[in-house]
């Protein structure tokens, strides 16, 4: 059964523009090793799976795999405040576009490879989705009859081995035509976060308190 509360719709966040997605980049950049941060891409995926949990889940949780994928402490010394504040921006923003069911536009970017697939542009994005459902696997727990399509227009862009267990996602990848294009894949994307959200925060509930 889905859950029967809601976050109350959050504040608007002022959308992040062109130098701030590089601000972003020069953040990771910076980053020193043994550290592997996730990428922008990754980070917007990352974000949408921690929003899609039926009950919120703390920034104290969340945030450290930001930084690092395996959440290994910041070394003393490197200020991550600037990565930390752009990241908070999307995840706020991103938070009132799902709670209000609004068309965003996911960090997906065009690969110059002319023999990319869109799935090629497209994986970061997902895989950074898929690392938050394997970290806060709450989603996953609730109508599965309601989360298999949604969650198979995202995960087809994985390597099936990668869902090894998971028959009925795979039976249902099979029988959905791919993306002809990069467009239409990030579409996809954003309908199925929407979808998802119909499940694990819908929009009837009484607001939290």
């Amino acid at each position: 059964m889905p859950p029967t509360t809601t976050r109350p719709v959050p504040a608007a966040a002022a959308p992040l523009c062109e130098a701030d997605l590089q601000a972003l980049q020069a953040a990771i950049d910076r980053l020193p090793a043994p550290l592997e941060p996730l990428e922008p891409d990754m980070i917007d995926g990352y974000l949408c799976g921690v929003l899609l949990q039926p009950e919120p889940v703390p920034v104290e949780r969340w945030w450290p795999h930001v930084p690092d994928a395996d959440a290994r402490p910041v070394p003393r010394g490197v200020d991550v405040a600037r990565l930390r504040t752009l990241v908070l921006r999307r995840h706020a923003e991103l938070d009132r576009a799902i709670a209000q069911r609004q068309w965003f536009d996911p960090w997906v970017f065009e690969l110059d490879d002319p023999q990319a697939t869109p799935s090629d542009a497209v994986y970061g994005w997902v895989a950074g989705f898929a690392t938050a459902l394997s970290l806060f696997p709450a989603l996953q727990r609730l109508d599965a009859a309601r989360l298999t399509e949604p969650l198979a227009l995202i995960y087809r862009h994985l390597d099936p081995e990668d869902l090894e267990d998971a028959d009925e996602l795979l039976e249902e990848i099979e029988s959905i035509e791919p993306p002809r294009t990069l467009a239409e894949a990030v579409e996809e994307l954003v309908r199925a976060t929407l979808l998802l959200a119909d499940v694990s925060r819908p929009r009837s509930a009484a607001p939290r308190r």
